[in-house]
């Protein structure tokens, strides 16, 4: 449990129903001991996790969770009755650019066809009061520009991912105007982040943990595009921004229920190479080297513009990219030199840094 002595959102999630999707995923399952540390009773929906290790059985939580897909409504409407949550987080997704591209029929069934599912079944669950649906920066119609994407510009996406996810924000905005404006019903939102790096995170084709497995077998990361830009955060800051949003439609504030971007502060010129340097200097034995062969479509210039946020949320980020960066290499090396899991002690050090800082959420 967390430390009475502080009261993150406003004790807001204590002895709350919260059902999350996608809970066995490696964001979804920071959330899971996140919420669990707030005093939540979470219920989970996701597929079992795949591969060893995995972050899910590493954190070993006693939660009530159903093992189904996200496509399954049937599955998932009696899941959703059973837990009777006031809140949802929808996490539950195909979350790899380059999987798409593999398997783009089960990407968009998966993100667009999971999402409708997911608001349809919470249309019929009475006890929804709000829902938080996650997404990605990469929703975006990307013009490669050097600014951050905000809110209010164009919809798209290149590869399959992006553009379900994209899709997935057009699905929310029917079921809001079409079910969803009735006095009572669920407030609805969509969360934006993207690049999220942490411990625990195994994910295949993605940057940091291929750059573990790398250093596992004594080995060098081939690396695809050095100079492209991302937002680089850490896991609990795209997190803090759910939490505080599910925290605003719980007390029914009525004009939330919006798209909502949740990036860094410095993300604008933040290449790859740089991320890497930072990582290096956590951990000396990452090596890597620059791929010469071609590559599927990626997105070279990438960020977030997070103003509204900060405006109307208050939320800002807690650690900068480079202290996001350097947790998560400290996690890894903790893990593979010393066999620790550090994920709770991260997230209790993380809520300590949001109270020095006078973060909106702890205050």
């Amino acid at each position: 449990m967390e430390n009475l002595a502080m009261n993150p959102f406003s004790g807001t999630y204590r002895n709350r129903n919260v059902f999350l999707t996608g809970h066995t995923g490696f964001k979804g399952s920071w959330m899971a001991a996140w919420l669990q540390k707030l005093g939540a009773n979470v219920s989970g929906f996701a597929l079992r996790p795949q591969g060893s290790p995995n972050h899910w059985d590493m954190l070993g939580l006693d939660m009530s969770c159903t093992y189904a897909d996200i496509r399954e409504l049937q599955a998932l409407q009696q899941a959703l009755l059973k837990a009777a949550p006031e809140i949802v987080f929808h996490l539950a997704a195909q979350a790899l650019v380059r999987v798409s591209y593999a398997e783009p029929l089960s990407t968009w069934s998966t993100n667009v066809l999971g999402t409708a599912n997911l608001l349809e079944a919470c249309r019929n669950t009475p006890s929804v009061r709000a829902v938080v649906v996650v997404t990605t920066d990469k929703c975006y119609e990307n013009k490669e520009w050097w600014w951050g994407y905000r809110e209010t510009d164009s919809l798209g996406g290149h590869d399959p991912y992006g553009a379900s996810k994209a899709a997935a924000e057009l699905v929310v905005q029917s079921y809001r105007r079409s079910f969803f404006q009735a006095p009572g019903s669920p407030l609805v939102a969509t969360a934006r982040a993207g690049n999220v790096v942490g411990g625990g995170d195994w994910s295949v084709d993605r940057l940091i943990p291929d750059l573990v497995r790398a250093v596992q077998t004594n080995g060098s990361l081939e690396l695809r595009s050095p100079k492209a830009t991302r937002p680089w955060q850490h896991v609990l800051e795209s997190l803090s921004g759910y939490l505080l949003l599910g925290h605003k439609l719980l007390e029914g504030r009525h004009g939330f229920d919006e798209a909502w971007n949740f990036g860094p502060q410095d993300s604008l010129d933040r290449t790859v190479e740089w991320a890497l340097g930072v990582l290096r200097r956590e951990w000396p034995h990452l090596r890597w080297h620059v791929s010469d062969a071609e590559q599927p479509h990626e997105a070279s210039q990438l960020g977030l513009d997070s103003s509204k946020a900060r405006q109307r949320l208050g939320w800002v980020p807690v650690w900068s990219s480079d202290e996001g960066l350097e947790r998560t290499a400290h996690w890894y090396r903790k893990y593979y030199e010393q066999g620790e899991v550090s994920t709770s002690g991260q997230i209790d050090t993380y809520v300590a840094c949001a109270a020095a800082k006078n973060i909106i959420w702890m205050v």
